[in-house]
């Protein structure tokens, strides 16, 4: 027996090259077709944002984050607005709330570079949601929902560590890139719960 030979079967034996004439596993027939590519899915249960006034404004709140089937529910409770009033609220790209005007949050979330728009049309931005409106008392039940984003995970659509705005005027859904709700008079980052 040659060396070569001797070498050969050696190699065979221990795995490192194939020396088999039968196709791979996944095209030989009845074999499993191969698994689609991931799509990322939420590792978070929840998040919490304390949103704090910016702009000179009065405007707080708390808002509760869970994951749900097509994106996050955003639910909780915005004081300190006008009376019987409208307000954008949407999820900026920066979990930075450090400007007096809370212009360091950045644009909008838009990781797939849609145009903005209301949350129930084919394409809006991933932070975008739909207007709050205040009571008499100028108190918001926020009950959002944004799609098509998760919550933890690090995929290029997470949440976590991104800026929830609420803005002065209501977002009127069409003007480009931000629905000209006006000045941002509460910040607060999605913090991942525990």
């Amino acid at each position: 027996m040659s060396m070569k030979t001797v070498l050969l079967a050696s190699l065979c034996a221990v795995g490192l090259i194939g020396c088999s004439s039968a196709p791979p596993a996944s095209d030989a027939p009845g074999a499993p077709a191969p698994a689609p590519a991931s799509v990322p899915v939420s590792t978070a249960e929840s998040a919490t944002v304390n949103l704090a006034s910016a702009s000179g404004s009065l405007v707080s709140g708390t808002l509760n984050l869970v994951p749900t089937p097509d994106g996050v529910r955003v639910a909780g409770e915005v004081g300190g607005l006008t009376a019987n009033s409208s307000h954008g609220i949407h999820i900026h790209e920066n979990g930075d709330c450090s400007a007096a005007d809370a212009s360091s949050a950045g644009g909008h979330f838009a990781p797939a570079g849609n145009p903005h728009g209301k949350v129930d049309t084919p394409t809006h931005h991933a932070g975008d949601m739909n207007n709050i409106s205040a009571n008499a008392e100028g108190v918001a039940q926020v009950d959002g929902h944004a799609r098509n984003v998760t919550l933890g995970g690090g995929a290029a659509n997470d949440l976590a560590g991104r800026a929830v705005i609420v803005h002065a005027q209501p977002d009127d859904y069409s003007s480009q890139p931000s629905g000209d709700a006006g000045a941002r008079v509460a910040c607060g980052v999605i913090r991942v719960d525990g």
